[in-house]
Formats: structure tokens, C-alpha cells, sequence
């Protein structure tokens, strides 16, 4: 289904009649709806089909007034008069929106200006939202105002289309002047009416448009005829829950009688807040409105006699507030300190990861549209973007947590959310000792490795605790020393004062601005530093950073995806093989050799628990070989009966290399404490 909504950056500047234009060739192909969204009273649409009759005579009693006004074309007047627009009804908009949205294919709205919540369910739904600017400076100011107001209304960013009004006299201020203070591309350029190029120009404009993704099936507020959750946007679903030919996903379930109850009390809820205000108001005024909120919830609750307990009520209202103001059914588990993941694979599974187990909540969200809004909640404000083009988006939440979420088709049962948390209190070398991931003696190795400035690689799979150590050894870093983190999404927080963070940034709507890791490893070299720390190396930045721990840069520290030390090697090679350069293979370990002293392998056990498996000390090259020793191994020799890995840490008794780079640099260290290891208790 088709939804534009068109809206001028200022008044005057042809939406209305581009408006019209665009109804009219819609029709053409499908049933269309024209919204004339305007509330002044000043009758735009109704002058320009001139259908004043026709739209008095089927005025509905609350206002609204509907006429058919050509093949295949009809208009929907929001308000004959400006008293009209002050006592319109936000509920009866919901109706109006699913009505119309049964009986036409697309719908054209005029939005008024300045923008207005009447509209608010044609543009949370929107394919599109079209802004016209005029080229002076008034038409710019006019729309970077817009854009700030659209995003507080809840409209994406790569929802908007701009679409800049010429005129027959020379522009203040010329297209590529406009773009780069808007930030955007125009997509189309319209002419006046009396210009030949005029119809050249509307047509170019509906083949732009047509690249943009249809709306989505969302499920609406039903009219009071239509039996509650019956109604629905674009469903090609069977009316008795059949899955339609072709659908081989499995049935989404039925919504329940407490799912109706919420859907109520947020239709209610929406009437008396403006939750855009909420979201883009600042810190002080934003907590004044949650509590505005938390007070209305309470109210509305309190009208419904028939909920249940006093326990069931606080759940609700508990529930309500979270789906209105935070991430719905995932709150709850965002506030339990225990959580490490969170990993929802549709609206209808969320699992967690709790002490290094994963396990089914019974928490879900009511339907794919709620995931949907929950993941456009965390990235929006980070100027994010994620649709049809761009399925799959990673961000930061405010705490830190790291967050990757993928919608369809990308993913086939529904979008997905995975959150990785980070606990309020950063561990230190204790807290992984006490865990049991290492040992005192392997801690104070590890330390003097930092401070002796190896160049230290840390291995694992994924949730391994790799990142976790990396924080815990930045802690050896010396606060005398300038140090550069580079990461893709931020997570290391360092104790130093001196420390430069960096962050990679992903494309911008229109494709461009992206800035790679391997372009801030560069940066950071003509940034001074004496430490630089990698989050993650996954690509072509691997030979950057192996330069930069071969001019210069000791002690530098970065993560590596592999299984084993020999493999985190060769993973390394490959990476460097992928910065497109055609670099002799003996070469590329020649520079490993030269590059990296230490390798640290992690993993996490079968019961959960992370522990270093592996301390390997890489030592030259023999033949095309690179030569490793390993200094300390893990020996698992059995699991318990309450399933917890046994084991001990055992030292290989093999001399380090590196014990001679720490008398360079003063560092002390007693390897006769590495024998006691043989002796050490099991874990």
C-alpha cells in the first residue's frame, strides 16, 4: 500500500497543488484517497475539485467530510472550519485511516503546515513524506526546522523525500547549496504549472517514488462494528487464520483480551500526551513529562474495574509505561543486572543470557509492528537508518549496551533485536580472578605483558568475554601514556585520563559519509599516540595496525575472532590479504612475526563460565612457518555433577621470550611462581 504525505516547508510553495498531481496519476492505476489534512478551515482541496456540495452533503456528524471526485479518486476533508480543526477527534482519525485504508491502494495526504498530530496516523504509517523547499533562505530555514519537527513526530529519517520548487526567476540560493545545508539530496525538481517542463517533471517524481518500500501490514484501532483485531492493513491473510497461498511462515497468534486491554489504554494515552515532546524535549523536561505519563497511565488503569489484583495492575501499568516510553517487554529485562543478552528472533521469542546460559523468557511483543517501533526507538536518534534497502543496523544504547537489529526479508520469521550488555560496575583483574578465568599468577604475567608494551592479541568466538579482558588489561595501561581506542561500536571504557575514543560511522542515507575502522587506525597515527587499542579487528584495518605495531606503537592491544591461537595467525593473514593489496605471503608473516608478541585464547565453557584456555607467546619464523610457544593451557579434566567445568591452569614450562623486554623496561616479574601452577587447585 501507498502512503505520501506532501507538506511545504513554508507556506506558498505548492504542496497543495503537487498534492492534487499526485492524486490524480495514482489514480490512474488504483483506487486513490486525497487528505486534505489542512484544519484552518481554508478548504484548499474542496476549491480545487471544486466539490464543496458534494463534500457538505457527506459530512459525518464529528466533521469529516468525504466526496468522490473523480474515477477512482476521492477526497477526505479533515475540517470545513477552523472550529472543526480545534475539536477534531484523534480517535476517529484512527477509524477514518482504516477505513479508507480498505477501500484505496494509495493515499495522498496535504499535510498542513506547520505540521499538525491530526495527521500523526497517516505519518507514523507513511511510505513517504515529501517536503517541498522553496530555494531562498526562508525556504531553507523553513526545512531544516521541518526536519527537526518531522523526526519529533516519529517520522525516520530516510522516510523523507525533499523535493525542491523552482521558479521562473534565478534562485537565491542554488540546488547543491540547498542539499548541503539540508543534509539530503533532492530528488526531484518542480517547476510552476505554466512551465513546459512541468509534466516531465511530476512524472520523474512518481518514478523516484516508486522505489520506495510499500507500507507495512499494521494492525489498527477496529470501528466500533468491527469485532476488536479483526481490522487490519493490507492483510492477505484468510479470515478464518488461514495462512494465504504461498505463506509458509508460521500463524501469528492470536491477540489476547490483555493485548486489547493495552491497546486501548495507549489509544488513550496517545489522546492526552504528546510523546514526541517526551522524546525531544531535554533531560529536566523530559523526566517532568515521564512523570506526566506515569500519572495518566495510572488514571486510565485506575477507570478499568475488571483488570484483576492489585498485583496484576501494577504489572500493566508497569508494562503500559515501558511500551510507551522504553523498549516494551525488553525494560524488565534491561533493569535485571544479571542479563548479559538479550536476543528476541520475532515478535513471539525473546531469549536471555544469564550467567553464561541461554534461556526462553515468557516475555513477547504483541506483533511484528511493536518489535518494528522499538528498534526505530533505539536508532533514530543516532541517525540510523534501517528498512527494506538497508535490512540490518548496528547502535549504542545510552547505558552502552551494544545493539544489532535485522528486519525482513533479511530475516524470514521477523525482525530481530540482540542486545550485548555491559553492568553498571566495569570488572577489574579481581573480579575475572574470583570468576575463575584466570589465576593471581597468569593475571600478574598478563599485567607485566601490558606494561612491558607486547603487542597483545586476544582470541575468541563470539561472547567469549574477549571484549571483557581487553577493558580489564587497558587497566595496566600507564596513565602517563596517550592511548587511541578505535572501535566499530563504542564499548571500552578506559580508568586513564589521556585517552582519545573513536568511532567508526556507517553510511548516511543517501550512501555516503561511511568511515571505517581502518581509516581511524590511520588517523590515530598522526595522532601521537603511544598505545592504540582495537576493539576488533574483522578486515583490511589488521595490516594497518600490524604498521602501526611495527613503527612505533608497543603495547598496542586489539580482539581477534578465531578457536585457537594458531588460528587467530592465520585469521590474521587473511585480514591483511583483504586490504586489497597483493602482498607476498611470506611477507604478511614476517610483519605478524615482527608485530605480535602475545596471544591470549578465550572461551567460554559448556557450563557457561569464560576462562583463558591459552597464553602463546609467538617467537620468529621457521621457514614459512610462524613459530609459537605456548606458555600457559587450561586442562579441563571433567564436569560436575552440578555440570560446572573442573580443571586447572597449567604452566608449560617453557621460558619466555619476553621475560628480556621486561628487564628493558624495568617491569618485574617472578617466573619461578609460573611452576607453581602444576600444583593449582582445579576450578
Amino acid at each position: 500500500m501507498l502512503i505520501l504525505l506532501v507538506i511545504g516547508a513554508k507556506g506558498g510553495v505548492g504542496a497543495t497543488t503537487l498534492c492534487v498531481e499526485l492524486a490524480k496519476r495514482y489514480s490512474q492505476r488504483a483506487s486513490t484517497l486525497m487528505v486534505d489534512g489542512d484544519l484552518s478551515g481554508r478548504r484548499s482541496g474542496a476549491a480545487l475539485f471544486n466539490c464543496f456540495a458534494a463534500l457538505d452533503e457527506h459530512r459525518a456528524a464529528d466533521g469529516f467530510g468525504v466526496a468522490a471526485v473523480a474515477p477512482n479518486l476521492s477526497l477526505l476533508e479533515m475540517a470545513a472550519s477552523i472550529h472543526e480543526g480545534f475539536t477534531i477527534k484523534s480517535d476517529r482519525i484512527d477509524e477514518f485511516f482504516a477505513e479508507s485504508a480498505h477501500q484505496s491502494q494509495a493515499i495522498v495526504v496535504d499535510a498542513p503546515q506547520p505540521f499538525a498530530a491530526a495527521v500523526r496516523p497517516f505519518a507514523v504509517r507513511a511510505t513517504g513524506m515529501i517536503v517541498m523547499v522553496e530555494p531562498t533562505l526562508l525556504g531553507v530555514t523553513g526545512a531544516r526546522a521541518m526536519q527537526l519537527e518531522l523526526h519529533k513526530f516519529g517520522v525516520p529519517a530516510h522516510r523523507m523525500r525533499f523535493v525542491l520548487a523552482a521558479t521562473h526567476a534565478k534562485p537565491e540560493i542554488s540546488r547543491a547549496n540547498v542539499e548541503r545545508a539540508l543534509g539530503v539530496q533532492m530528488i526531484a525538481e518542480i517547476p510552476p504549472k505554466d512551465d513546459r517542463r512541468y509534466d516531465k517533471a511530476i512524472a520523474a517524481l512518481v518514478t523516484a517514488l516508486e522505489a520506495l518500500p510499500p507500507s507495512e501490514v499494521l494492525v489498527l484501532r477496529p470501528s466500533a462494528s468491527t469485532p476488536l483485531g479483526e481490522r487490519r492493513l493490507g492483510a492477505r491473510k484468510p479470515s478464518n487464520g488461514a495462512m494465504a497461498d504461498g505463506d509458509q511462515r508460521a500463524p501469528v497468534p492470536k491477540r489476547t483480551a490483555r493485548d486489547d486491554l493495552k491497546n486501548q489504554i495507549h489509544q488513550e494515552l496517545s489522546r492526552r500526551i504528546d510523546f514526541a515532546a517526551v522524546a525531544a524535549a531535554d533531560q529536566l523536561r523530559a523526566e517532568e513529562l515521564k512523570s506526566e505519563v506515569e500519572t495518566a497511565v495510572s488514571q486510565i488503569i485506575a477507570a478499568h474495574k475488571d483488570i484483576g489484583s492489585a498485583e496484576e495492575v501494577a504489572v500493566l501499568r508497569q508494562e503500559v509505561f515501558d511500551e510507551a516510553l522504553g523498549l516494551g517487554p525488553l525494560e524488565d529485562l534491561m533493569r535485571d543486572p544479571n542479563i548479559t543478552e538479550i536476543m528476541v528472533c520475532g515478535p513471539q521469542k525473546i531469549y536471555i543470557e544469564r550467567e553464561g546460559r541461554i534461556e526462553k523468557t515468557p516475555k513477547r511483543f504483541i506483533d511484528e509492528r511493536q518489535l518494528r517501533l522499538i528498534i526505530e526507538r533505539i536508532i533514530s536518534p543516532l541517525g540510523r537508518r534501517i528498512d527494506e534497502s538497508v535490512p540490518m543496523v548496528d547502535a549504542r544504547l545510552p547505558d552502552g549496551s551494544r545493539v544489532n537489529a535485522t528486519i525482513e526479508p533479511l530475516t524470514i520469521d521477523g525482525s530481530t533485536i540482540t542486545i550485548r550488555r555491559f553492568g553498571k560496575r566495569r570488572l577489574n583483574i579481581e573480579d575475572l580472578i574470583n570468576r575463575g578465568t584466570l589465576v593471581p599468577v597468569m593475571a600478574d604475567f598478563l599485567r607485566a605483558c601490558v606494561e612491558g608494551r607486547l603487542n597483545i592479541v586476544i582470541s575468541g568466538g563470539t561472547g567469549s568475554g574477549k571484549t571483557t579482558l581487553l577493558n580489564v588489561l587497558s587497566h595496566f595501561l600507564p596513565t602517563s601514556e596517550r592511548i587511541v581506542t578505535i572501535e566499530d561500536a563504542a564499548e571500552l571504557y578506559l580508568d586513564q585520563d589521556h585517552v582519545v575514543r573513536m568511532e567508526a560511522r556507517p553510511p548516511n542515507v543517501e550512501g555516503h559519509g561511511e568511515i571505517k575502522i581502518r581509516d581511524l587506525v590511520r588517523n590515530a597515527l598522526r595522532m601521537r599516540p603511544d598505545r592504540i587499542v582495537v576493539g576488533e579487528c574483522r578486515g583490511g584495518e589488521a595490516l594497518d595496525m600490524l604498521q602501526a605495531m611495527n613503527t612505533g606503537h608497543d603495547g598496542s592491544l586489539t580482539t581477534v575472532h578465531a578457536n585457537t591461537p594458531r588460528d587467530c595467525l592465520s585469521r590474521i593473514e587473511t585480514m591483511v590479504l583483504m586490504a586489497g593489496y597483493d602482498i607476498p605471503v611470506r611477507a604478511i608473516r614476517e610483519q605478524i612475526v615482527s608485530a605480535v608478541d602475545i596471544v591470549i585464547q578465550v572461551a567460554r565453557m559448556r557450563d557457561g563460565s569464560r576462562k583463558i584456555t591459552s597464553i602463546s607467546e609467538v617467537v620468529g619464523l621457521e621457514g614459512d612457518v610462524v613459530s609459537m610457544m605456548e606458555l600457559v593451557r587450561f586442562e579441563q579434566h571433567g564436569v560436575s555433577k552440578e555440570g560446572e567445568t573442573q580443571g586447572a591452569f597449567v604452566f608449560t614450562g617453557v621460558q619466555p621470550v619476553s621475560m628480556q623486554r621486561f628487564a628493558e623496561y624495568g617491569v618485574t616479574f617472578d617466573l619461578s611462581r609460573m611452576s607453581d601452577m602444576r600444583l593449582a587447585v582445579a576450578y
